[in-house]
C-alpha cells in the first residue's frame, strides 16, 4: 500500500518552521529548497487527485503512483528545517524540550482541527440533503476522534477523513523527541559520520517494518506512520547537523544536488514491483532525495525568488485543505458526469480545473484562517 504525501515543515508545515526563538542566523527563503517544497506540494495534489481523472494517470507513467517519494522528501525536510532553525537554541538551553513540543504542536493542531471540523460539517450537510459524500466509506464517524487528537499514526486505525493528516500525527512524536535527538547528534565531531549513522537508523527501521509489520517502510499502513516517519526525520536532522558543521564543501554540494536529481530521474524508469525486491527501488530513490536535500541545503541562496517563497509558504495549507476541497469539487463533478453526457475532453478539462481550485483554497485558508490563528497564538505561547 502506497503511503500518501506528508506535509512537511509547514508540517510537517511543508514550509520553514515558525520562530520559537530567533535563530542565530536567519535562513534565506526563495531558494532551491523552497522550490522543491513548492514542487512537492504540487505533486501532493496530483497524487491524490489522480484517482479522479478520466483515466488513472499512473497509466501514463508509474511515477504518478509514487507519492511515497514526496513523503520521503517532506519527512526528511522536516527534520532538516527544524535542525537548522532551532538547533542552536536547543543546545544553548534557550528552548526547553517541553516548550518546544507545545509550540510545534500548536503550529499544526489548530489548522488541522479547523479543516477536520469543516469536513465533518460538509459530510453532515451532504448526507442531510440526500447526497452522499464522495466515497462515503471514507467518513466513518468512529474514526473521527483519533484524527482530531492526532493519534491515528500511533497504531490506531483511521483510514478516512483527512487522510494525509497521518503524517502530522507521526510528526507530533518526532517533535517530542527532536530536542533529545539534536543533543545526541550535537556530540558528533566528524560530519561525515552523520549520514552514515542516519543510514543505519533507516536500515534498522526497514528491518523492523519487514519483520514486525510485514511491509517495506513506504508500504506501511497509515496507522503505523510513526515507524514510517521517525527514521526519515532523523535522516534530515543529521543532514542539518552536517551542514551546520559546513560539510560538505559547496563544490561537492553542487555535485550532490544535481547527481541526486539525475539518480532520482533514472530510478523512475524502473518498475518498483517488477524488481526482485522493492528495496532495489526504494534505496537509490531515498539516497537521491537525501543528496538533493543535503546539496540544496548546503548551497547559499544567491538569487532568492519571492514567488518561490510564497509558493512554499502555501504548502502546509495545501496539504491539509486539498482533501476537503476535493470532496466538494469531485462530488459535484461526478454527479454532473452521471447526470449529463460529457465528452472525455471536457472531463479532462474539469479534472485540470481542480488544481487551481485547490491552490486558491489553500491561499485563502493560509491568509484568512491559519495565519491569523498563528499570529494570535504564537505570541501567547512565547510568554
Amino acid at each position: 500500500m502506497t503511503v500518501p504525501l506528508s506535509p512537511p515543515e509547514a508540517h510537517h508545515e511543508p514550509q520553514a518552521a515558525p520562530t520559537l526563538e530567533r535563530p542565530q542566523k536567519e535562513a534565506v527563503r526563495g531558494g532551491s529548497l523552497d522550490f522543491l517544497r513548492f514542487l512537492a506540494s504540487l505533486l501532493i495534489v496530483v497524487y491524490h487527485y489522480g484517482a479522479e481523472s478520466p483515466l488513472r494517470i499512473e497509466r501514463f507513467h508509474p511515477v504518478f503512483a509514487r507519492g511515497f517519494l514526496a513523503t520521503d522528501f517532506f519527512l526528511m525536510l522536516s527534520g532538516y528545517v527544524l535542525g537548522r532553525a532551532y538547533g542552536a537554541s536547543i543546545l544553548s538551553g534557550r528552548v526547553a524540550p517541553g516548550k518546544f513540543w507545545v509550540r510545534r504542536a500548536a503550529r499544526v493542531w489548530p489548522g488541522h482541527l479547523v479543516v477536520l471540523a469543516l469536513l465533518a460539517i460538509l459530510v453532515l450537510v451532504l448526507n442531510a440533503i440526500g447526497t452522499d459524500a464522495h466515497k462515503p466509506s471514507r467518513f466513518a464517524w468512529d474514526q473521527l476522534p483519533a484524527q482530531a487528537f492526532l493519534v491515528h499514526a500511533w497504531g490506531v486505525p483511521s483510514d478516512g477523513w483527512n487522510l494525509p493528516s497521518w503524517s502530522l500525527s507521526a510528526l507530533i512524536v518526532c517533535y517530542a523527541v527532536f530536542p533529545f535527538l539534536w543533543r545526541a547528534v550535537g556530540k558528533v565531531r566528524h560530519a561525515w559520520l552523520l549520514p552514515i549513522a542516519a543510514a543505519a537508523v533507516v536500515g534498522l527501521f526497514e528491518i523492523i517494518a519487514r519483520k514486525v509489520f510485514g511491509h517495506a517502510l513506504p508500504d506501511l499502513q497509515f496507522q503505523y506512520g510513526v515507524v514510517r516517519a521517525l527514521p526519515l526525520f532523523i535522516l534530515g536532522l543529521c543532514l542539518a547537523r552536517a551542514v551546520d558543521m559546513r560539510w560538505p564543501s559547496e563544490t561537492v554540494a553542487k555535485g550532490l544536488l544535481w547527481g541526486g536529481v539525475a539518480l532520482l530521474v533514472i530510478t523512475q524508469a524502473f518498475d518498483r514491483y517488477a524488481l526482485p525486491d522493492p528495496w532495489w527501488f526504494d534505496t537509490p530513490s531515498l539516497l537521491a532525495i537525501a543528496a538533493i536535500v543535503l546539496g540544496a541545503g548546503r548551497l547559499p541562496v544567491k538569487h532568492p525568488r519571492k514567488w518561490i517563497e510564497e509558493g512554499a509558504k502555501l504548502s502546509f495549507a495545501l496539504f491539509i485543505t486539498h482533501i476537503f476541497v476535493g470532496v466538494i469539487y469531485w462530488s459535484a463533478v461526478h454527479k454532473l458526469i452521471d447526470t449529463v453526457p460529457i465528452g472525455i475532453g471536457w472531463q479532462w478539462l474539469m479534472w485540470l480545473a481542480g488544481f487551481p481550485l485547490a491552490y486558491g483554497a489553500a491561499w485563502a485558508f493560509h491568509k484568512y484562517v491559519d495565519q491569523p490563528i498563528q499570529d494570535r497564538l504564537q505570541p501567547l505561547l512565547r510568554k
